[in-house]
């Protein structure tokens, strides 16, 4: 049986997309590819880590004659990249360079966005445990009038506890006390002490609610690793009450004892964060949203702040 020959790939082959309009047709802000799967490598203290993401490339169609991009370069460069490199600032900065070099005939920026889950081991409060929690992370860097732009955003999940309602609780157990106590005169102090450990010593209780803030920063140029676990470390530092992994009995003690330590509304928690971020010279711009998903209304209690540049973050919700 004679094999059946196939036409060999030339640059005779027809490129429809390199062809140029008869007039100029408009130019495009940004074009590329998104939900690109991916695996990554991160790098922190000095391990190397992989991670599986999802990325979206573009660069902008500044030329109005031209019917579109080479989309196969960009996916071309996201490969390399994610095989030769740990994402870091520097390497971010190195990728944009290549993705506008790559349609120097067509573009004047680029864009790269990748997002990923970063799986972090944490220790039980008191017990002699471990479990790791999980933070969606989002890497932004853009390359525009020859200008490296690198974002770091991810998402801490945190406990909240109302002061007004610890308030509130606190004032019913008091009147609780008195009336069970008050015709006694003077109480013994183990009366006192068996009385707090039953229901009643403890009638109302103060509401909390699983909470979320969302970070997002711009890093300082030129470094070679991304520091993620440090900016969990600092938001859930600042917080105090983040949620847990393993816990146990003495764990979740722990916990009801951070909460009540930490009684925050979300102007509180919105302060406490920005007051850790501006103490990091690697953060230049920032901005947070902390999102409590309220127990008490069908509503969420939201506060934004920024680190308040002229020509930085705007407060937009």
């Amino acid at each position: 049986m004679n094999s059946l020959k196939l036409p060999r790939l030339t640059a005779d082959m027809p490129d429809i997309a390199n062809a140029p309009h008869s007039r100029p047709q408009g130019t495009l802000d940004w074009v590329g590819m998104a939900n690109v799967h991916q695996p990554f490598l991160i790098m922190e203290a000095g391990r190397s880590t992989p991670v599986h993401g999802t990325a979206q490339v573009y660069v902008d169609l500044a030329d109005s004659h031209a019917k579109g991009i080479h989309m196969s370069r960009l996916y071309l460069l996201l490969q390399q990249f994610a095989a030769d490199e740990h994402l870091s600032c520097a390497a971010l900065e190195r990728v944009l360079a290549e993705l506008t070099a790559s349609h120097a005939d067509l573009s004047t920026k680029a864009l790269l966005e990748i997002k990923f889950d970063h799986f972090l081991r944490r220790r039980a409060l008191k017990s002699d445990n471990e479990g790791w929690n999980h933070y969606p992370v989002k890497l932004r860097a853009q390359q525009i009038d020859g200008e490296a732009r690198v974002e770091l955003g991810l998402g801490v999940t945190y406990s909240s506890t109302c002061p007004c309602s610890a308030a509130l609780a606190r004032q019913l157990i008091q009147e609780q006390f008195q009336r069970d106590f008050d015709a006694a005169g003077s109480v013994a102090a183990e009366d006192v002490l068996a009385w707090l450990g039953t229901e009643q010593g403890i009638l109302a209780t103060p509401h909390s609610q699983r909470s979320v803030a969302e970070v997002l920063v711009r890093l300082a140029p030129g470094s070679d690793e991304l520091p993620i676990t440090d900016l969990v470390d600092m938001v859930e530092g600042a917080l105090k009450t983040p949620v847990q992994a393993a816990v146990k009995r003495e764990d979740e003690q722990e916990f009801a004892r951070l909460n009540g330590a930490n009684l925050m509304f979300c102007e509180d928690a919105g302060r406490r964060i920005k007051a850790a971020l501006n103490a990091e010279d690697r953060i230049l711009d920032f901005w947070v949203r902390v999102n409590h998903y309220e127990s008490l209304h069908g509503h969420d209690a939201v506060a934004i702040v920024t680190k308040g540049l002229r020509e930085g973050y705007q407060p937009i919700p």
